[in-house]
């Protein structure tokens, strides 16, 4: 008899939950309007940010889960664009790009944005600024064609190192957040999105951060982002198998809070990585794993005197 109710309820719970999302996605549907380009790479659509003049583009490439790239990075692009390109390439699961079930190996992912930036009208010589797991690309990237990359500045870069050994939550966890996503049941906990990095300690303006709640609570734990982490420890191996590559490179290092890792442990795998990198330099930041949100003064001067040192030793 109690069971009964209890699964009654939980059903009452999700019908609930479902309609009024349904509702919000409605409410919401003005502000999920893309702000830069879209283009159609691989059969489906991507989408692709630029701002800003310069004879070298930086290219912005997200974190595994982030669901706004184009509005993650904004704190920090705004202070390089007026003296540089920038492209932010949202992947297939990603902001306002497309959902789809299409093969997430690194060679794919990588010609995806590729061919996105070239239909977008950009062209190398490209700066890649990756974040988290992103990097595992950035550093193929620069593996396969080393001529269209001047620079790599990580914005605490995952390395292949750091998935020698991880633990690949199971399914039914992975799943859990789509699930709760899908239905609508984060909305009753907008704590969870507020308290994103970019919200919390960016410097979007008020129409921004409403922009970047609408494309949340559509693109969490999208199914195109969890079929790309359950690639990432074979494209990590096949990084790792190449060496490292020769191309200068300037880590920033968090101090691991929010990456899984203990602050020890996390910096290791970067410090040890960059230390291998003939031109390689790191710059230690005590801050969480999003640290574009939190110290983007800093790494926007940093970055700037980085790229232009580069650019001058190649001249």
């Amino acid at each position: 008899m109690h069971s009964s109710l209890y699964l009654q309820n939980d059903a009452s719970i999700i019908v609930i939950s479902f309609i009024n999302n349904k509702i919000k996605l409605n409410q919401e549907s003005n502000l999920f309007k893309p702000l830069g380009k879209m283009v159609t790479v691989n059969k489906h659509r991507m989408h692709v940010y630029t701002e800003g003049k310069g004879e070298i583009t930086l290219v912005f490439m997200a974190g595994g889960g982030t669901c706004s790239p184009t509005l993650d990075f904004r704190s920090l692009y705004s202070r390089l664009s007026d003296n540089y390109r920038i492209a932010v390439v949202e992947k297939a699961g990603y902001g306002f790009s497309e959902i789809v079930d299409v093969p997430r190996d690194i060679d794919t992912v990588l010609e995806e944005t590729r061919k996105a930036l070239t239909l977008a009208g950009e062209k190398a010589p490209y700066a890649l600024f990756p974040h988290s797991m992103s990097g595992i690309e950035a550093l193929y990237w620069a593996q396969k064609y080393p001529d269209e990359i001047t620079a790599i500045v990580g914005l605490d870069p995952a390395v292949p190192a750091a998935y020698e050994n991880f633990s690949m939550p199971s399914k039914v966890v992975l799943n859990l957040p789509a699930f709760a996503a899908k239905i609508g049941l984060t909305r009753f906990i907008p704590s969870i999105c507020n308290s994103s990095a970019a919200i919390k300690y960016g410097s979007l303006t008020d129409n921004e951060k409403e922009i970047y709640r609408a494309i949340f609570y559509r693109r969490t734990a999208t199914k195109t982002m969890l079929d790309e982490l359950e690639c990432i420890q074979e494209s990590a191996r096949k990084v790792n198998e190449l060496g490292t590559p020769k191309v200068p490179m300037l880590f920033f290092i968090s101090n691991g809070k929010g990456t899984g890792w203990e602050k020890e442990q996390w910096r290791q795998y970067l410090t040890q990585y960059i230390s291998k990198v003939p031109k390689g330099q790191k710059v230690l930041l005590d801050c969480g794993h999003y640290i574009h949100n939190y110290e983007y003064e800093t790494i926007a001067l940093k970055s700037k005197e980085f790229i232009n040192n580069v650019r001058r030793v190649k001249k």
